[in-house]
């Protein structure tokens, strides 16, 4: 066994994992000692005691202040990951002792909390009341890195791209395809037929430049002769959309079921439209298992999708 191999299977211990992560986080000392409420002697004593228990310098120190080695940067990044799930493990244990079955920590894109996903919660609190849920919405770019690291337990939405979702299961759940919507009043609404070139005159809401669906939507319109607006609202927001268009002639790209809302029904401009997106569905880590809670929101998010499919 070596000094690594015995310090970190015998020694190593929470308290050096919060430790290490907030040197790397503050890069002081002085605010690490503020913040744990200890002195720095004693902050400095205790990296001191790390770095010679391992064997390896964990931080160079500079004239401004910490900087994490290459050592360091390894043992931080396991750090995170080994804090994440003590944290996970205690919130399970807090609830099974109280009675719950379990929190499910829940990674949303934005559209997907419109219909699908307080369904799927609907379903999941009538078969297991005390089955508590944390939902936090996101793009693909914060939420599939929060996803691999385990501080959310699924991600639900639209697809990503299978390049960036290597690493990941996934499921299938609902082919939704992404339509041009307008308010009923708008002056293209009652337009039986139109052109692409009829669009042009009006403001448009569309997805962030980085998003999933901004780069197909770019390409369909220059296929069609058009360039992108100039005047123009960008959100993944769904309620925000729909509260624009119904209030302005903007025109929103958007997945279909949003229009099918009864209580704030939208327009579906007849205009052809390509598979720019994959369906809706549900990712989960494929390096770590899913937790019995998890498993019955897959099972309830299945539920949900095959009674939105069939309406």
């Amino acid at each position: 066994m070596t000094q690594i191999d015995w310090y970190l299977q015998i020694n190593l211990k929470a308290r050096h994992l919060r430790l290490i992560t907030a040197l790397y986080d503050h890069g002081n000392l002085k605010q690490v000692a503020e913040s744990s409420h200890v002195t720095v002697p004693a902050v400095s004593k205790a990296l001191a005691e790390l770095e010679k228990g391992l064997g390896l310098e964990l931080f160079t120190r500079t004239a401004q202040g910490l900087r994490p080695t290459a050592y360091g940067e390894c043992l931080v990044r396991h750090a995170r990951t080994l804090l994440t799930e003590l944290h996970q493990a205690r919130d399970e244990l807090n609830s099974l002792s109280s009675g719950a079955v379990g929190k499910i920590h829940i990674g949303a894109f934005p559209a997907a909390t419109s219909m699908l996903l307080p369904q799927a919660i609907a379903i999941l609190k009538q078969r297991s009341p005390h089955t508590n849920v944390l939902v936090t919405e996101g793009t693909a770019q914060t939420l599939l890195p929060e996803l691999w690291q385990g501080r959310v337990d699924l991600v639900v939405g639209r697809l990503p791209l299978r390049s960036a979702a290597d690493g990941f299961e996934e499921r299938e759940l609902l082919e939704d395809p992404v339509q041009l919507m307008t308010r009923h009043q708008h002056p293209l609404a009652r337009r039986k037929r139109l052109k692409w070139s009829d669009l042009q005159p009006y403001p448009w809401i569309l997805p962030p430049a980085g998003s999933i669906l901004r780069a197909p939507l770019e390409r369909t319109l220059e296929e069609h002769g058009m360039t992108l607006p100039n005047n123009y609202v960008e959100t993944l927001s769904t309620h925000l959309a729909r509260a624009y268009l119904h209030v302005t002639d903007a025109i929103a790209v958007m997945a279909g079921a949003v229009a099918a809302d009864a209580s704030e029904p939208l327009t579906v401009l007849p205009l052809s439209f390509p598979h720019l997106m994959r369906p809706r569905g549900v990712l989960w880590n494929r390096n770590r298992g899913l937790t019995p809670g998890a498993e019955l929101m897959i099972a309830c998010l299945e539920e949900a999708a095959a009674g939105l499919q069939n309406r």
